[in-house]
């Protein structure tokens, strides 16, 4: 498949082109800042082209003939509150997916976030009722019900894949992990966090990729997915195992930080239908060899 991805060269872009490569499709790749993508070494089968895909005057047709689109692109996070996720950045991006859709690029998978589901407890499904409580959450929930109201007057795929937490290489410098493993690194005596008790799902960034690309590769599962291990951790004994897992000892400094207003104490995803729609095993692997 010939296939482009939008935000390639950001924390799950970067591994995202790398799957794509694995199961040997062609990509085109786009983000803003060329400066941000030498360093990721692509291949020179890699099309890499630098452009705002926000810019009302861009012609999308300069991507050429593509398969699928795998639209990763959002900026302005992890700022979850900030207005311009639902003033500027959603109709922006609606009108970039709607010129797609118009210049006949009809295959859209397009990332979504947990924080839709707001303040629900608990395992959550795709059909639980979305109920935003940020204004990136609701930015991207309208963004969903916008497109998917496009689908009543413009034939197109459309499978939306709803992030739980991701880690790994490349994560944000200021999220929980990659603060440990700077304070870690430093021989930090102790790391100030919360009291830790609050369940969620985490999900390396390599799963993540392998599940965005099963997808993509799946044009006939169309929908809502969770993109969930489905199995909740405290957020205490996550950073309990990585601090053991990288070899090093630290106390953990808990209460330091309150527990975050925007999320519920206890939620994680279920990834059931993903897994019977992909035919994942349980654990989410599958049984693909490489193409």
């Amino acid at each position: 498949m010939k296939v482009l991805v939008t935000g390639a060269s950001g924390f799950i872009g970067r591994h995202v082109v790398a799957r794509l490569l694995e199961r040997g499709h062609s990509v085109t790749a786009v983000a803003r800042n060329a400066a941000r993508a030498e360093p990721l070494n692509w291949p020179d089968t890699v099309r890499f082209l630098a452009c705002d895909i926000h810019n009302p005057l861009l012609d999308v047709t300069v991507f050429g003939e593509i398969d699928a689109v795998i639209h990763l692109a959002w900026p302005g996070l992890p700022n979850y509150k900030a207005l311009y996720h639902f003033e500027q950045t959603l109709p922006a991006d609606y009108g970039f997916l709607k010129a797609l859709v118009a210049a006949g690029y009809k295959h859209l998978l397009i990332t979504g976030t947990c924080f839709e589901y707001g303040m629900q407890s608990g395992s959550l499904e795709e059909a639980t009722a979305t109920s935003p409580n940020n204004a990136y959450a609701l930015a991207k929930d309208t963004l969903r019900r916008n497109l998917q109201s496009l689908m009543a007057e413009s034939t197109f795929t459309l499978q939306w894949a709803r992030l739980f937490y991701t880690y790994g290489e490349g994560q944000n410098p200021g999220s929980l992990l990659a603060l440990l493993d700077r304070a870690l690194l430093a021989g930090d005596a102790e790391f100030p966090m919360s009291q830790g008790e609050q369940l969620r799902d985490y999900l390396p960034v390599e799963a993540v990729a392998e599940r965005l690309v099963a997808l993509i590769e799946n044009p006939q599962c169309q929908g809502v997915f969770n993109i969930c291990s489905g199995n909740p951790i405290s957020v205490r004994r996550l950073v309990e195992e990585h601090a053991l897992k990288r070899g090093g000892a630290i106390k953990l400094k808990l209460g330091h930080y309150p527990y975050s207003p925007l999320e519920p104490l206890a939620f994680w995803g279920s990834p059931k239908k993903l897994n019977q729609a992909l035919g994942l095993h349980a654990d989410g692997e599958t049984d693909h060899e490489p193409r």
